[in-house]
Formats: structure tokens, sequence, C-alpha cells
């Protein structure tokens, strides 16, 4: 049994892009295996929200098609954390704004943190379109492990 099993779940925000593929490494790096996690993926109606893992371009009109997609991109995320040592299991949420439905998971599953990536928008578009690591950092009772993209090498 590893050190992390009574703890809650890690709550993974997964919405399919490299930032969050690279979340779930640095987590696995930070906390080691065999800690229990859930991978959300947040829908909203006409509009998308997150990177179809399989590459497909949706009409954010046909809710049942957005729905399945995130399903599956969630699933994704989980056979990903999988990989890296973590027991998985995903959640695809339809909700808005979505920084709510991530806090909502980890408070209604005692999860013992939050981990997403931050794409690092700053500026006036980084204040109209609004960050939801930001939002999710505010707003959580738990801790919330925020992964920035990797600076290139020089």
């Amino acid at each position: 049994m590893s050190s992390g099993a009574s703890l809650g779940p890690v709550i993974f925000a997964y919405d399919g892009s490299d930032l969050a593929k690279l979340a779930i490494d640095e987590a696995a790096r930070q906390l080691g295996t065999g800690r229990d996690a859930i991978v959300v993926t947040v829908w909203q109606q006409f509009e998308v929200g997150f990177v179809p893992s399989d590459g497909v371009q949706l009409d954010a009109g046909r809710t049942a098609e957005v729905k399945r997609a995130a399903e599956r991109t969630a699933a994704d995320g989980a056979a990903l954390a999988e990989l890296v040592g973590f027991t998985a299991r995903s959640a695809a949420i339809e909700s808005a704004p979505v920084w709510k439905a991530i806090v909502e998971v980890g408070e209604e599953h005692d999860g013992s943190l939050i981990v997403l990536g931050s794409h690092g928008r700053k500026g006036l578009g980084g204040i109209l379109i609004g960050s939801v690591a930001e939002a999710v950092a505010a707003h959580s009772p738990l801790p919330v492990l925020i992964v920035h993209r990797r600076p290139k090498s020089a």
C-alpha cells in the first residue's frame, strides 16, 4: 500500500491539451505512484472548451456529439494517468464556469489535490478570457498544483 492510499483522489482538470498532459506527468513526478485520481473534462453547450483527443472538429451546438467527445477526452486523460502510475477514472461534466466544476468535483470526492495546466494568458487577453487555473486556485479549499509550460532549452 502506498503512503498516499489514505488521501483522497488527485483531481486532474484535463482539456486534452499538451499542457494538460504535461500536468499529469508532473504530478506523477511530484507525488509518486499508486494514488487514486479522477480526470475531469468540463464541457459547455455551444462552447467546446477542450481539445478533442481524436482531433475531430466539433459543432458546439451538437450537444450529444460534444458530450461524447468530452467523455472520450476524459477517458484518454485517465489512460495517460494510469500509464504514469495513478489509479484513474474519468468524468465529463457539463458546466459553466469551468473552474467551478473543477472545484466542485474536488470537494464532492474529498480530493486531496487539484492539478491543472496554466496556459499563461497575460495582459488584456488574459483578463478578458479569464484563467481557469487562477480561478481554481482562488476558489478551491484544496491545494492546487498549477503546471506551467516548460521553457525551451537555449
